[in-house]
């Protein structure tokens, strides 16, 4: 594991201030923004649609704390774009929007250093101010959209309606989920180090954290992994690429069954993950087995270390949560399984007390997980 303590050079102008939402591409928004209000405890934001004037777009947002999903769907029988990006990838994330300030130095920078221009900046508004945005390419067919809201105070994003809230929040335990962690980007074979020169050079982002295969493996399969910040290190990006292996890693999977680079975790910061977690089994959500090996082991690791573990290991085992942690402090963190019938996205929930890493002491035990999981389907 390496930790980048050299930022390099301060960004010439701009500001990523953090992830502003995660648009999602889908066959039904509707039902998909249901699905996560009900299983994750998100609650209705906002929708944007027919009844709104959006005759090609269905748009349904979510939002718990300062996390925000938004699902859309088309209308359109004829719509190329969202049917080939369908057809090809299956329901996945399509944007990975960032809140900047000073959106027009960001494009113009990245314009210079030879970033794809999707679209470039556009405002919307209504009466709550205006929307700065411009949208550009990066790895796969993931976009990033800068939103610039410094002249905003809406709720979200001009042309969503308010909608009533999900009587469903009421019955359900409420999960407390509190901002995007980190979002995950698999890479093919080979491309990891050019899509992280790409946040360097067009993003002005730098190098967080880093591992690579000798350090990340197990009998069957490895990866290679870069985490890529903004100089304010509240957006992370780990980029990762699979590493040779006997059998087909579950990067190499994901690659396959998504048709090419793309998002394939989504990180939820909590907390109090033992609450978190306790809540979501109880809403029916699904995660990775841990054997109870793996707390054997942790548990004679700890005696001889300084770290002190103040969540209750009999419950973290119960629980099946993952334990990480160095001379500064220590991390929580539990993978739900795919949530959807590609083995392609899923969602971590994660805790840190002063511990800024990824969990490279928890990948063996991650990618046994998921390595069983891929032989149930068939993909080992």
């Amino acid at each position: 594991m390496t930790t980048y303590t050299d930022k390099g050079p301060k960004p010439i102008a701009g500001k990523f201030l953090a992830f502003d939402h995660i648009k999602l591409w889908v066959g039904n928004a509707k039902q998909a923004a249901a699905y996560y209000c009900s299983r994750f405890g998100f609650e209705p934001l906002g929708y944007r649609g027919l009844e709104t004037g959006s005759r090609k777009m269905a748009s349904h947002a979510v939002k718990q704390n300062k996390i925000i999903f938004v699902f859309e769907s088309s209308y359109e029988p004829d719509d190329q774009e969202m049917s080939v990006h369908l057809a090809r990838h299956g329901d996945g994330v399509r944007d990975v929007a960032l809140s900047v300030e000073d959106i027009d130095a960001i494009l113009k920078i990245a314009k210079l250093r030879g970033a794809r221009i999707v679209k470039d900046i556009w405002e919307e508004k209504d009466d709550n101010g205006i929307i700065k945005m411009a949208t550009v390419q990066t790895f796969g067919d993931t976009l990033h959209t800068f939103v610039d809201r410094t002249r905003y105070k809406g709720r979200f994003l001009p042309g969503f309606v308010d909608v009533p809230i999900d009587p469903i929040t009421k019955i359900l335990p409420p999960v407390k989920l509190d901002f995007i962690d980190h979002c995950v980007g698999n890479q093919p074979d080979n491309q990891m180090e050019p899509v992280a020169k790409w946040y360097e050079e067009s993003l002005q982002f730098h190098r967080f954290w880093s591992v690579d295969d000798t350090q990340l493996h197990t009998e069957f399969s490895a990866l290679r992994s870069i985490v890529m910040t903004n100089w304010e290190e509240t957006v992370k990006i780990p980029i990762n690429e699979s590493a040779p292996g006997k059998k087909r890693s579950q990067i190499q999977e994901f690659v396959e069954y998504y048709g090419g680079a793309g998002i394939q975790h989504i990180a939820l910061n909590t907390s109090n993950i033992i609450e978190a977690v306790e809540n979501l089994r109880a809403r029916g959500v699904e995660f990775l087995y841990v054997p109870d090996s793996y707390y054997d082991m942790l548990r004679k690791k700890l005696k001889s270390s300084n770290t002190k573990i103040i969540e209750d290991i009999n419950i973290l085992q119960k629980l099946k949560i993952l334990i990480d942690y160095d001379e500064h402090g220590y991390l929580l963190q539990i993978f739900s399984k795919n949530v959807e019938d590609r083995p392609t996205l899923f969602i971590e929930i994660i805790q840190r007390r002063n511990h800024n890493g990824f969990g490279a002491g928890n990948f063996q035990a991650l990618f046994e997980a998921i390595e069983i999981e891929q032989a149930k389907r068939g993909n080992l």
